[in-house]
């Protein structure tokens, strides 16, 4: 399912959003979070919104998937852990860093073609081992080097120049923004450049929803396909060890999710029903309690989701309290009332 012709880009606004969560402790609501949520169904209309899902907004790496979708139509070879790994926002870890000289290596190329920011590894345990190791930032360990790698690989293959290939107007990004406008089924808003160095695309919340859903239901070998296939046997790969995304993937049979900085999730099942998430402060602690309860609203049994409803809050080192998605995202409750 692709789109031929895209609507108009979204409306670049302050995006009107609404309480998603609230932060309870000892019965009382501590805190509220604001954001947006859109739940598809399997033909693509919307099941349920809550906050503004049409306003332009930045998806981070929750358009990775997409990314990839764009360098396997452009040629690039790669298939299951080193696909994964090509949409990934990794930990770190060594076999991360080792996947990632391996797509190099095909490619002819080294660490040295990378021009992503040198960083620590995005795993708390990873980063705390390299700290005390003495060991300094890099563009190995920084989280999006396997796309990296694999950008550079595809616009070797392609012929296309090397050194400038996070430019916008390089053909390898020109290529990715007709994925994004395809998938999306909009034009892009605004473009901007991603913590990575790559160019980052604005589209709607709704339109990163349907981007995934049509990864997701792609036929089979198809580069959509692939990617879902890549990520969802390899999750931690596109991940890391412990990471929620990935034991999220592990839960639900057949879902592909992908989270993005700035509170941003986004999953969808193989029919094409699908999620999307945005937390207006950017607060990781209810991005996957919201996303988990957008998943029920769907219509994925909540037994499989109990180990997503949130950290606990801590008083004197006991539980009194946690994160807790509002009742409109309620599914029980809304069949309840219904």
């Amino acid at each position: 399912m692709q789109s031929t012709s895209p609507a108009d880009a979204p409306v670049v606004r302050e995006p009107l959003h609404a309480p998603v969560a609230h932060l309870v402790r000892g019965g009382v609501v501590e805190g509220v979070h604001y954001g947006s949520v859109v739940v598809l169904d399997a033909d693509g209309r919307v099941r349920f919104q809550l906050g503004d899902i049409e306003a332009a907004f930045y998806p981070r790496s929750a358009l990775k998937p997409v990314q990839a979708v764009a360098m396997l139509r452009a040629g690039l070879p790669l298939d299951g852990e080193l696909l994964s790994l090509a949409a990934a926002s990794h930990s770190g870890e060594e076999r991360h860093i080792a996947g990632t000289r391996r797509i190099l290596a095909l490619a002819g190329l080294t660490e040295d073609d990378l021009r992503n920011v040198p960083d620590m590894p995005f795993g708390p345990a990873v980063r705390d081992a390299w700290i005390r190791a003495g060991r300094q930032p890099s563009r190995l360990a920084q989280n999006c080097s396997g796309k990296h790698a694999a950008m550079l690989w595809t616009a070797r293959l392609n012929g296309w120049s090397l050194d400038d290939y996070l430019d916008p107007a390089h053909p390898l990004q020109q290529a990715v923004a007709e994925t994004v406008e395809d998938l999306t089924g909009q034009r892009v808003a605004k473009v901007t450049v991603d913590g990575c160095g790559a160019p980052l695309f604005s589209i709607s919340l709704h339109g990163l929803a349907r981007a995934l859903a049509r990864i997701t239901s792609a036929a089979p070998g198809t580069p959509g396909a692939r990617v879902a296939d890549a990520m969802r046997e390899h999750a931690e790969t596109a991940s890391g060890s412990g990471r929620d995304v990935a034991a999220l993937m592990r839960a639900v049979p057949g879902l592909l999710a992908k989270d993005g900085f700035e509170g941003v999730q986004v999953a969808a099942l193989p029919d094409g029903t699908a999620v999307a998430v945005k937390i207006a402060d950017g607060a990781d602690r209810a991005r996957i309690p919201v996303a988990a309860a957008a998943l029920a609203r769907a219509g994925v049994d909540p037994a499989l989701l109990g180990e997503f409803a949130g950290e606990p809050l801590l008083g004197g080192g006991a539980p009194v309290g946690r994160v807790r998605p509002v009742h409109a995202l309620d599914a029980v409750q809304l069949a309840a009332c219904g």
